[in-house]
């Protein structure tokens, strides 16, 4: 028999955990089968690439070629030719002279914003960034102030109100948020850095592969490429595959991370076949667009039907389409009845989402039938009877 754990230590992780569930906010783990018998509106697989016949050949043959791990951290041994390979295809697509491939989105926010950023600095954040930019922060020393969600004047004026700081000014922001799917005005933020000289940081993770002329993103899209300092995206999301990276205008940041990141230095690096999967989902995301892929125009099609059912479902073109519920209870009880209707959503709740802000998560992906909104609408409608 084991020995039993300190009583004072169950009681006080034990505390936490009942207060969640009593407010049907416990998270839990449901293993997932390789065909599920509903259509996935939960994952981030946007493109619907993660099973592509090229993206998965690729990975394949680097997997017979590399193995299934690279075995070393990248500055030991883990580093190989499909790592370099996909930094020059990454940089060449999206208007960067240099990147860097991360085994994380998380990973690779928390480094850039732990690692840059230091203390005497001055960080301006919306108010709603991830978690993960949110971490590297408070591990920075910088001093955080956060504006208003979007709030661009709001940023304005503190910019003002800073522009003698001695320390580096950075401004931190996604491009498509993860949890609204909103966006800011990025011309605005381009003609802000170029009056007041930061450092810009943007999260592109929700929008590769989707916005953009090429689907290299929304920066790509609102021609503002040139003004971001440091641009961190996802290879797991509308790439289909598994990883993250980050691209600069400037070496030094690259240079910089690779020395003293730790989450670069100290961690056995991202398997060869992610690197040649990814590197595969670029070359079907830029062929997609170059057929004429009009991704907005599926996103208000999904919108619309949906407010027929809640119309305060917000308007937009992301792939992201949030229903506001408000009520953690009813909007897991609605999650569950689309799921055994065949429809598999997100519900997301506090403290992922303000109180008060729990909401079904739609991730849109391309691939579905053209009735597939008014379908779902139709199961949605249901799902929320009382």
């Amino acid at each position: 028999m084991p020995a039993a754990p300190d009583p004072k230590l169950l009681a006080r992780l034990r505390a936490p955990l009942d207060e969640r569930a009593a407010l049907s906010l416990e998270r839990t783990l449901v293993p997932r089968a390789p065909e599920a018998p509903w259509v996935c509106l939960a994952d981030n697989d946007y493109m619907g690439l993660a099973h592509d016949p090229q993206v998965v050949a690729a990975g394949k043959a680097a997997l017979d070629r590399w193995g299934a791990s690279s075995s070393a951290s990248p500055l030991i041994t883990g580093y190989t030719a499909e790592h370099a390979a996909l930094e020059r295809e990454l940089g060449d697509w999206c208007g960067f002279g240099h990147a860097l491939v991360w085994n994380t989105g998380f990973a690779a926010n928390a480094a850039v914003l732990g690692t840059l950023p230091k203390p005497g600095d001055l960080v301006l954040a919306d108010r709603l960034i991830h978690a993960s930019m949110i971490s590297g922060l408070l591990a920075s020393g910088a001093r955080l102030q956060r504006y208003p969600h979007l709030d661009l004047a709001k940023l304005e004026e503190l910019l003002k109100k800073h522009s003698g700081h001695e320390g580096v000014v950075w401004v931190v922001t996604e491009s498509v948020f993860s949890m609204d799917g909103d966006y800011p005005d990025l011309k605005k933020l381009a003609a802000l850095k170029a009056e007041h000289g930061f450092t810009l940081v943007v999260d592109e993770a929700h929008a590769t592969g989707w916005h953009g002329p090429t689907g290299a993103g929304l920066l790509e899209r609102e021609g503002v490429a040139a003004y971001a300092d440091i641009v961190v995206g996802t290879l797991g999301k509308g790439l289909g595959a598994f990883g993250a990276y980050t691209l600069f205008h400037d070496e030094i940041f690259r240079r910089h991370l690779l020395n003293f990141a730790p989450e670069f230095v100290y961690s056995t690096y991202l398997p060869p076949a992610c690197a040649a999967s990814a590197r595969a989902a670029v070359r079907c995301v830029k062929a997609l667009h170059a057929a004429g892929l009009d991704t907005g125009a599926l996103s208000r099609r999904w919108r619309d039907a949906i407010r027929t059912v809640v119309p305060g479902t917000p308007e937009g073109d992301s792939p992201i389409v949030p229903i506001p519920l408000g009520d953690a209870a009813r909007t897991l009880r609605a999650a569950q009845r689309l799921q055994e209707s065949g429809w598999k959503v997100g519900a997301v709740r506090p403290p992922t989402v303000p109180e008060g802000g729990a909401r079904l998560r739609v991730s849109l992906r391309l691939g579905l039938d053209e009735n597939a909104p008014a379908e779902f609408a139709e199961a949605l409608r249901s799902a929320l009877a009382e």
